[in-house]
């Protein structure tokens, strides 16, 4: 934006003319004092001469100080003729029309810049759910992803994940009384510029992780007569045994397995229609792609049937 310069330049073209009269000021009175000091050591001038040339150059010089300082202050009007944005961003359309009087502590806006380089994302939390990770992490079953840091990811609007992780930067301290929820904030960053202020998104945030945790397809948890969660499991012999589990939550689409499986037993995840439990099976490996977590090391699919 810019402000009409006209009145400003013609304050810096009158402060630089009284600072050039000021230094021609000074010059003579120093060369006055100069001669008046050679006259008085000949006692062809009075004492008192001296001492009134001494003041007028003192004066002469306290002058030009501020003549220069007048001049600064005219550049410094000059220069704030032109209005530029203390940040960078993103500007919006202007809020104020060309010709418009616009005066000191004005009130209205000129216009709204947005930083979108990196933006923060405000989203809310069960108190509930927070102390029990914060009981989790005194116990040690769960380990920090970082001593002053949790890692955050965005879920878009059409359901996609933002591609770049962020960080959670605080939790308020007051908790809504009716809702029973705490305000917390992640930074992301923004490069592309893709993520907008005012959009609607969905957070995960990632603040601990289970480093022995155990995880399976959905298609592997089979619900007994009583309706209790079990898998089918392939043991050494290459028999089928019926192994009854404790299912967590489902983490990238797997199902965490909390109780019941250790690490390097084969789960049957597709064929249940071609055995029953005790029959001996000849399994073939199984892999999914997307695995999250500690992905048991053998998982099974049943083949054909030995007899």
């Amino acid at each position: 934006y810019q402000i009409d310069p006209k009145p400003f330049e013609v304050e810096l073209q009158a402060a630089e003319a009284a600072l050039a009269k000021a230094e021609a000021a000074l010059l003579q009175a120093s060369q006055h004092a100069i001669r008046i000091e050679t006259l008085t050591k000949s006692n062809a001038a009075s004492q008192a001469s001296n001492e009134v040339a001494v003041a007028n150059l003192a004066q002469a010089k306290a002058d030009l100080a501020a003549r220069n300082a007048d001049l600064s202050r005219a550049r410094l009007n000059l220069d704030y003729a032109t209005i530029k944005a203390p940040i960078n961003g993103i500007i919006g359309a202007a809020l104020l029309s060309e010709g418009v009087l616009v005066v000191q502590n004005e009130t209205h806006a000129l216009a709204t810049i947005q930083q979108i380089d990196s933006v923060y994302a405000d989203f809310t939390q069960s108190v509930n759910e927070l102390n029990k990770l914060r009981r989790d992490f005194d116990r040690g079953d769960l380990d920090a992803v970082s001593p002053d840091a949790a890692k955050v990811r965005l879920v878009l609007d059409d359901g996609s994940i933002y591609p770049l992780d962020g960080k959670l930067l605080f939790s308020d301290a007051k908790v809504d009384a009716g809702t029973g929820q705490v305000t917390l904030r992640g930074e992301f960053k923004n490069p592309k510029r893709e993520l907008l202020p005012g959009m609607f998104v969905r957070v995960q945030i990632e603040q601990g992780r289970d480093p022995d945790a155990i995880v399976v397809p959905p298609q592997a948890i089979q619900r007994n007569s009583s309706g209790a969660s079990e898998v089918f499991l392939v043991k050494d012999d290459s028999r089928i045994v019926a192994q009854p589990v404790r299912t967590g939550g489902i983490v990238d689409g797997q199902w965490l397995i909390t109780e019941g499986l250790k690490p390097g037993q084969r789960v049957v995840v597709e064929g249940f229609q071609k055995f029953a439990v005790g029959d001996a099976v000849r399994a073939s490996d199984w892999r999914v792609s997307g695995e999250t977590g500690r992905q048991l090391d053998k998982s099974a699919s049943a083949s054909d049937q030995v007899r």
